[in-house]
């Protein structure tokens, strides 16, 4: 029997939730036939693609795991010693089957709804803690992108702080990724950057800097001193400039922290505390900064807040400085994080504990030293003395020689240049493996002395000392504490997350799977290419196959979230208008109705903002786009749109809007956000648009991974090919006359690019159809059902919406005092994460329940928001008070309803069980329920008294 005869269904069945007799009542419910007459009454016209996609016969589930498994064996993932920022880690068996592969961690969504987020936000602030501790500076972020834009991002926090100097000085041994990504960024701003061509006290007195990058250890391997550090730092601070460091968070159990040297910000990479390489990411960056820099973080922050109850709880700290607040004023553009990738490391770091961690990089550090040592006694040239755990070697004219000698070997060493050949021991590299490197050396029977030290730098300060570092030694602790907050958490993996424009569909596990096959997981980023053969065939037949159903000449995935590929289109069009002599076109339109990361990335794309107003039906405002058109028509360089709109319609104009800004010479950018509502009928590239970033994180199932990772593909028009991204380390990456790099990695987070491969591949041209036809057929159902209970903000042609709606709450807050946090609260004892809250329009929920939710589930989330308005009712009437009743006070902890003293006036059981202790056809139900851990946080309370780090055991006694 064939694996096509035991996978009957096909998977597009197994992915759509809504079975034949639930898709026939839910059209019954809309007045329709067929899931085509939808489409025909919603969808305009004008913008309907004429021909079916071309897309390769849909796979099943079987086949796609064994083509998956193929190209998997086509890489040749060699024992990583090539270094340059990526190591060679070992992933604990019991981290990567309950952290990586587990739903309940990757199926999550970002931490917005505290309450019900405790697990993955205690997670972050054990990660925050790690880099805190470990670079001696006391406030860290919840993770960045990698280490090529976290220096970036320290670049733009530095220009932010420092008002003098005009120049990034760059330490001449920085990774030469991060060097590519920091002038791609530094171009779209205006700034300087100057790479040193010698020992930084000395560049500093030939450059106006507003900061310095130090990275430590070098990409050579060098290990710079303590005293030799501090004397950058204050000839830096001299000047008034601020210092960054690059660092190791491995080395850093060893040589003295960033911050007793004094830098004002630490930089850096958490993939080797358990990340598997990923051909360059997912991997989790971090930053850290000095005291009073704390709010000019970019990304996230957790802090530690407390309940309604007094209990200590964690929360999203400072979020007024982030994109969706402050627009192009914030701090960053960033959205997506690395939030599984932070997780695995902190739990690595938690595992181990800190003797662990120091043990495992002093035997690094040994086994280079030791290695070192017998080269040299075979007559190799030892550049540095002082390192952590890269080797340079000199080795004239032998490099090509001895590196092809390793690869035979099953050994990747770096090829510097003819002379040098690079060496970084990582924590997978066994004996066997440095005595094969010794005998691509020919210095195998060769024994010298340990030769390499510390550079006098060793560290003498404690770290991770709080008992959560030094309590989950064993596999048996480590487990039960995964699994304890794992269970404080709500994911997808317990009910559905009907989050408007966030896509929390299926993550099919037979998508998931292949991320762990050994070709995928432990490729170094830049292995010879002819060792990725596999990730190759798969990353174009992605590309092409996102090409195809966006209808874009040409796709990019190297931008490693939605927010870097709205950056990589928009630098793109700023390339092409200067190609065309027409420097000055910098003002991109954007209606007043976007997500907060097209604004902020407009601004790090160096463009000024000019918003368009909003229609009283949620559209674009076509009068005064005109109007702005003209004020700005020879300096307009784009305007993004969102299609459909964040008001959830098609909107009828959106061939017209392209035509009007083309007219004046701009280009237009369709975020991609809500493409699940367009795949097989529409294609931006086709309808009018020049340049779109996709969500692969959203439509195409790569999880949301409690906030990350996610890839953000960008897609271009004919004209706008030569302007995606590319890379300094592999011309494969990209066109030659490229913006440059967007990501440290050639291709961002490829690793997870296996999850969307399979996905097409299993549901082809047909099933992603269906897709989208369901997706609008759940919204519509929704928006129909509770049209009664709340009204429905927007509709587009023919009443309908699109794949979400916007349901308005103002009129019953006006009535009732009830808030839309409150609903949101609420739905938690119901069993339901909250929809979008307040957008794009404060007071109201925003609606996305996804073509993955069978009727059921749909009912069940119809039937609590009805139920809801019912009780919104009573506090209406005056049955409950305004400020004491279930909606006010959700959520119900298991606490407060088993508390001796019950002194509201409604039950414990309508408190927290409103639908009865057994609902539907899982008797179960009620014993089945999800408890939020903490009762409601008070979020004031956690700015006012910022903490960003593991408190201390007695902030628990309570």
């Amino acid at each position: 029997m064939t694996g096509t005869d035991l996978t009957h269904a096909p998977f597009a069945s197994r992915h759509i939730g809504p079975q034949p007799d639930e898709r026939d009542k839910m059209l019954a419910a809309l007045g329709l036939q067929n899931l085509q007459q939808l489409v025909d009454e919603s969808m305009p016209q004008s913008i309907r693609m004429t021909q079916p996609l071309d897309l390769p016969a849909p796979m099943t589930e079987f086949e796609t795991l064994a083509r998956l498994r193929e190209l998997a064996a086509q890489n040749r993932a060699l024992t990583p010693m090539i270094g340059l920022g990526y190591h060679g880690t070992v992933t604990p068996s019991v981290i990567r089957r309950n952290v990586l592969e587990d739903p309940a961690w990757y199926t999550a969504y970002t931490p917005y709804q505290p309450e019900i987020s405790q697990g993955r936000l205690e997670a972050l602030l054990n990660f925050q803690t790690v880099v805190a501790d470990l670079t001696a500076l006391p406030t860290a972020g919840a993770s960045l992108l990698d280490e090529g834009t976290a220096v970036a991002e320290a670049m733009t926090l530095a220009r932010r702080s420092v008002k003098t100097g005009s120049v990034l000085l760059l330490d001449a041994d920085t990774l030469p990724q991060t060097i590519g990504v920091v002038r791609t960024r530094a171009a779209a701003l205006g700034l300087d950057v100057v790479l040193a061509e010698g020992p930084l006290t000395e560049a500093l007195d030939e450059v106006d800097a507003f900061a310095v990058l130090v990275q430590t250890p070098g990409a050579s391997g060098a290990l710079l001193g303590t005293e030799e550090l501090r004397a950058i730092a204050d000839k830096a601070h001299g000047r008034g400039a601020m210092v960054i460091a690059a660092c190791d968070l491995l080395a850093l159990t060893l040589v003295t922290p960033p911050g007793e040297w004094g830098a004002d910000v630490a930089v850096g990479s958490s993939q080797r505390f358990g990340v598997p390489l990923f051909y360059g990411g997912p991997h989790a960056g971090f930053i850290s900064v000095r005291a009073g820099l704390e709010r000019s973080l970019p990304g996230r922050l957790v802090g530690v807040s407390r309940d309604a109850d007094g209990a200590t709880a964690f929360r999203l700290a400072l979020q007024t400085r982030e994109q969706h607040i402050r627009r192009e004023k914030a701090t960053s553009n960033i959205c997506t994080a690395q939030v599984l990738l932070a997780v695995t490391a902190s739990m690595y770091a938690v595992y181990h504990g800190p003797a662990g961690l120091r043990a495992i990089a002093a035997a690094l550090h040994d086994a280079a030293a030791s290695l070192a040592g017998d080269l040299a006694a075979a007559g190799a040239e030892i550049v540095h003395q002082s390192f952590f755990d890269t080797v340079l070697v000199r080795v004239p004219g032998r490099a090509e020689d001895i590196v092809g000698a390793a690869h035979e070997l099953g050994v990747h060493l770096r090829f510097v240049n003819a002379d040098h050949v690079g060496i970084s021991v990582g924590e997978d590299a066994t004996t066997d493996t440095l005595e094969a490197v010794r005998r691509a050396f020919r210095a195998d029977g060769q024994a010298g002395d340990s030769l390499g030290d510390l550079a006098g730098s060793e560290r003498h300060s404690s770290y991770l000392t709080h008992p959560v570092f030094n309590t989950h030694h064993s596999e048996t602790a480590m487990l039960r504490y995964l699994r304890a907050l794992s269970d404080r958490d709500f994911a997808l993996d317990r009910g559905m997350i009907p989050l408007g424009s966030c896509t929390m569909k299926l993550n099919a596990t037979t998508e998931m799977e292949p991320i762990s096959y050994h070709g995928f997981a432990n490729l170094h980023p830049f292995a010879p290419v002819e060792d990725a053969r596999g990730y190759a065939t798969l990353i174009d037949s992605l590309e092409e196959w996102l090409a195809e159903v966006t209808g874009y000449a040409r796709v990019s995935i190297q931008p490693n979230a939605g927010s870097q590929g709205e950056l990589a289109g928009l630098l793109a069009i700023r390339a092409y208008h200067r190609a065309r002599g027409e420097e000055q076109r910098t003002v991109c339109l954007i209606p007043s109705s976007a997500h907060g990361t097209n604004a902020a990335s407009a601004a790090m794309a160096g463009m000024r903002v000019v918003v368009v107003k909003a229609t009283s039906d949620g559209s674009v405002d076509l009068d005064d786009l005109r109007t702005k058109i003209e004020t700005h028509r020879e300096r307009l360089a784009a305007i993004m749109v969102t299609y459909p709109s964040t008001h959830g319609v098609f909107e009828e104009s959106i061939t017209e809007l392209c035509a009007l800004v083309h007219e004046a010479g701009g280009q237009v950018y369709v975020d991609g956000a809500n493409l699940n509502a367009l795949l097989g009928f529409a294609q931006p590239g086709k309808f009018g648009a020049d340049v779109s970033h996709l969500n692969l994180h959203k439509t195409f199932c790569i999880p949301h991974g409690g906030g990350g990772p996610g890839v953000g593909p960008v897609g271009v028009g004919e004209h706008l090919v030569p302007y995606l991204p590319n890379h300094p380390l592999l011309a494969e990456a990209g066109p030659q006359t490229g913006v440059g790099p967007i990501s440290a990695a050639p291709y961002g987070s490829a690793g997870i690019l296996p999850i969307s491969y399979a996905y097409i591949a299993m549901m082809s041209t047909d099933g992603l159809a269906q897709a989208t036809q369901h997706a609008l057929l759940a919204a519509n159902y929704i928006a129909r059902r509770l049209s009664d209970s709340y009204p429905v903000l927007y509709s587009g042609r023919n009443g309908f919406v699109a794949h979400e709606c916007i349901l308005d709450l103002r009129p019953l807050t006006k009535t009732s005092g009830v808030s839309v946090d409150d609903v949101a609260k609420r739905l938690i004892d119901y069993g339901f994460h909250a929809p979008t809250m307040s957008f794009p329009v404060a007071g109201t929920l925003m609606v996305e329940p996804t073509e993955s939710e069978n009727l059921e589930e749909l009912d069940r989330f119809c039937d609590a928001m009805i139920d809801i308005r019912a009780e919104i009712a009573k506090v209406e009437a005056g049955e409950w008070p305004r400020d004491d009743n279930p909606l006010v006070n959700a959520p119900h902890t298991q606490a407060r309803v088993t508390a001796d003293e019950w002194t509201h006036p409604y039950g414990r059981r309508l408190a927290a069980f409103p639908t009865g202790l057994h609902t539907g056809p899982i008797e179960a139900r009620g014993a089945d329920k999800y408890w939020p851990p903490v009762a409601r946080i008070d979020s004031v309370f956690g700015d006012r008294h910022l903490v960003c780090s593991c408190p201390p055991p007695e902030a628990f006694e309570s």
